[in-house]
Parts: structure tokens; sequence; C-alpha cells
């Protein structure tokens, strides 16, 4: 490996423990409402408040429609980052390296190896000879390799900088939604303390050719707040997939460090090791004077060859093990999201049965209005005629 590729190596480890160390805020789980909110955020609450208006239906129904927005362009921003995302071909200049590591065989170090009547016959070099040329071929490949994987390395990177500022969108757009949602409480806390108990009073209150008038305003009111309702329960639903998106892409990037890191392992320990490996069975081999010397240097590289290779199976089962414990966490996910899905089909069976209900008060009320004007009609219609025959008797 050549002295820039090491130095390139050494450069992009002080920048992997550079993106690393930086720690982003963990989400705000609960909504703060604007009672206990403090001034400045009591005022973005207000100022929210502000865009309701609940004559207006389309009011309602986009309340919230400026925030929400922002998650598709944020989902775009992270699917473009997967469509660009380079694992793939780091993951197979890694496989590479292994592959061309394995396919030097041990044999080939052994100089005073016979050569087989094959290879005699067929004019094959000798051991030493054959060795070299293996060497030299093998040389360019790591080098080619290493190079291809600074390159990838070094678009992992810029992945996991971008992640950072995807992550920070995502926290605002977070944030922004429990505005609204606190924002939409603060309104339907106004509206039932304070709105529609006024509008009732009101109905009570009016002459009995304005009461139809002022109970259908009333019906209005209550019919608005009821879509407010929903609306804010889908915000509600909105932040709560925000913050699962959140875990997720630190998720990416947690692997892409892994990556990352594995890369610059590869390129300053093991290349280097495999190397001077290499160099030393090389100059050990053109000593024929020291026999000895060239058995132990093989024993000892074998031996460290042997413990790397263990070292390395070890060190990539921890890293493989920590990097799919993420496997595991999908359950919490999925019960999380399936007891999310039974939430929302509860809250709409019970928003519908609700709805049914109140339609059917709605008829009996008026049903109990109608029976009430026939009894006093008729009533009335009673006491007259009683009134007329008294005084019929009475003149007899």
């Amino acid at each position: 490996m050549t002295d820039t590729v090491r130095d390139q190596a050494a450069t992009a480890l002080a920048e992997v423990e550079k993106v690393t160390a930086a720690v982003m805020p963990d989400p705000v789980a609960t909504v703060v409402p604007l009672d206990a909110a403090p001034a400045p955020q009591a005022a973005e609450i207000k100022k929210r408040m502000d865009e309701i208006d609940m004559t207006n239906t389309q009011s309602i129904i986009s309340f919230g429609a400026a925030a929400q927005s922002e998650l598709q362009s944020i989902s775009q921003d992270m699917l473009a980052g997967v469509k660009n995302k380079d694992v793939g071909p780091a993951g197979d200049a890694l496989g590479e390296i292994v592959t061309t590591i394995r396919g030097f065989s041990g044999e080939e170090l052994d100089v005073n190896r016979q050569r087989s009547w094959w290879e005699k016959l067929t004019g094959a070099a000798a051991p030493l000879a054959h060795f070299m040329a293996r060497y030299e071929q093998v040389q360019t490949q790591i080098d080619r390799i290493t190079e291809n994987l600074m390159i990838h390395e070094n678009t992992l990177l810029k992945d996991i900088k971008a992640l950072d500022i995807l992550y920070a969108k995502t926290l605002t757009f977070y944030d922004e939604l429990g505005l609204y949602i606190a924002a939409g409480q603060a309104k339907l806390k106004e509206l039932d303390g304070t709105t529609i108990p006024a509008k009732e009073a009101e109905v009570k209150a009016a002459p009995e050719a304005d009461q139809l008038k002022k109970a259908q305003e009333l019906r209005d009111i209550r019919s608005a707040r009821d879509d407010l309702e929903r609306r804010v329960y889908d915000l509600q639903l909105t932040r709560q997939v925000t913050m699962q998106s959140l875990p997720s892409i630190r998720l990416v990037q947690e692997n892409d460090k892994s990556l990352v890191g594995k890369i610059n392992s590869t390129l300053m320990n093991t290349v280097p090791l495999w190397e001077t490996q290499l160099a030393q069975a090389v100059t050990i081999q053109r000593s024929k004077e020291a026999a000895q010397a060239i058995k132990s240097a093989n024993d000892l590289t074998n031996e460290l060859l042997t413990e790397n290779a263990k070292n390395l199976k070890e060190t990539n089962k921890m890293v493989r093990t920590e990097m799919e414990r993420g496997v595991f966490d999908i359950e919490s996910v999925q019960s999380a999201n399936q007891t999310l899905i039974d939430t929302i089909q509860e809250s709409l069976a019970i928003a519908d049965e609700g709805k049914a209900r109140r339609a059917a008060a709605e008829v009996e009320l008026a049903k109990m209005q109608d029976a009430l004007k026939t009894t006093l009609s008729a009533a009335r219609a009673s006491g007259a005629g009683q009134g007329d025959v008294t005084g019929g008797a009475l003149q007899g």
C-alpha cells in the first residue's frame, strides 16, 4: 500500500472519529400544552391557533398542512440517499481483498518444494520465481483495490454528514408538528369550555322564531369542532411516524460508520500486515544461508496469519452481531406499529359510533319537539272547547 493511500486512510479515520463524536438532540416525546408552554413557545402556539377559522371548513382541513408537506420533502431526500448509496461496491471491494489474499497458497512459500513431474514437463517456474511473479501481481491488485476502497469510504463519510442534516430537518419538522398539535388542542379546549356553551345559552335565550337558525349555528360549530379534533389526531399520527423515522436515520448512520470503520481497519491493519508478511517471506526465501531462519520465519508468518485470521473472524462476528442487533428491535417496532393501527381503528370505530349516536339523538330530539308542540296545541284546543261548552250550559 502506497504512502499516499496510507495517509488518506489516516485522515479518513480522523474524519470518522469527528462525525461519530457529533451528538444530535433527542426528540421530546410529549406535547407541551399552551398553559404550560414558556412565553416564546406559547407565542408560536397562539400564532398557529390564529390560522384556524371555525367558519371555514378548508381552514380546518388544511390546518398544519404546511408542516406536513415537509414530510414528503424529507422522505424524498432519504430515498435519494438510499439510491445514491455505494455500500454494495464497498463491500465487493472488501470481499475482493479477502479473495486475493486467500488465493495465495501457503505452499508457494516453500522454496525447497520439489516441482512435480507435471510442472517439469510443462516448464513451470521454480517455486521462488513463481512466488515472486505472484507477489508482484497481487501487490498491484491490492494497490488498485485500496484506492477503490478510499473512494467508497469518502462517499460513505459524505452520506453520514448528509444523514446528520436529514436528522436535523426531521427533528425540526417533528417539533413543528408539536406546535400545531398544541395549538389544535388549545383551540378544542376553548371551543368546549367557552364557545360552544355560549352558543348553547344563546340558543336557549333566542326567540322561538330564531331558535332553528341558532340551533343550526350550534350544530355547525360542533361539526367544525369534530373536524378539528380529527385533524389534530391526524397530526398526532404524523408526529408519531416522524418520531419512528428518527431512529431509522440513526440506524442507517451506524451501519455506514461500521462499514467505514471496517474499511479503515482493512487499510490500516490487515493490508499492511499482509504486505509485511509477504515482504518478509520474499526476503527470507532469498537467503539460502539461513534455512532455519526461513523455517522460523515461515512458522511465525503462519502463526501471525492464523491469529490475524482468527482475530478478524472474531472481530467480524462482533461487528456483524452489533450491526444486526437492529433486526431484533424490529419486533418492537412492529408491535408498536400494530398497536398504533389498532388504536386508529378503535378511534375510528368510536368516532363512527359517536356520530351514529348523535344522529339518532338529533332524530329523537326532533320527535320530542314535535310531540311537545302537538301536545301543547291539543291542550290549547281542548281548553277553548270546554269554555264554550260551559258557557252554553250556564246560559241554558
